[in-house]
């Protein structure tokens, strides 16, 4: 969508499922419209004996609360959304969306365990392109790196470079022969 300032606007983040890239998109987005800080910081109640500024700025924050819980209401399935209704601040869905879906350290940790005994045993077929294998495997380490491991780019270099076909034979001995292995 373009404004009269022919600034685009960005499009709001549909959750689909997949939480690590969403909240990762609704992060951006929140912090471009200013509502990130409320979204994580949550809004505070004024002291009983708040100067008038300060009652204002609370309003404010409300208000940015509001618009921030408005735009996660509008953007979570109905199936989820029905499960954090009863959240009165945008901080409190933030977290309970987070809490549902990216699960406790122990499954992240064995869903980490899987993708790397998928990176490891990943090979490329007869039929790939270079293109295709090159794509799979980097699919493979994006998951990783999203589930903290902290992967070298080398790594995934080697690791394409190991596990192509023997039509492609000459490209690793060229790297080997450059790396001195």
């Amino acid at each position: 969508m373009i404004s009269s300032d022919n600034f685009v606007q960005p499009s709001i983040p549909c959750f689909d499922g997949h939480y690590d890239h969403w909240s990762m998109l609704m992060e951006n987005f929140l912090r471009s419209k200013e509502y990130l800080n409320v979204v994580e910081s949550g809004v505070a109640e004024p002291a009983t004996r708040a100067t008038k500024a300060q009652k204002t700025e609370f309003e404010v924050l409300k208000l940015k609360d509001l618009k921030a819980k408005n735009y996660l209401f509008e953007v979570i399935d109905r199936s989820i959304l029905e499960t954090i209704l009863c959240k009165e601040t945008s901080k409190k869905i933030w977290d309970s969306m987070e809490k549902k879906c990216q699960g406790n350290v122990k499954a992240k940790r064995v869903q980490l365990q899987g993708f790397g005994t998928e990176f490891e045993t990943l090979r490329m077929k007869s039929g790939d392109t270079v293109t295709d294998f090159f794509s799979r495997t980097m699919a493979i380490a994006s998951k990783m790196r999203i589930h903290g491991e902290q992967m070298q780019d080398v790594t995934i270099v080697e690791k394409i470079l190991r596990s192509m076909t023997q039509k492609f034979n000459f490209c690793c001995l060229l790297y080997r022969r450059i790396e001195g292995y």
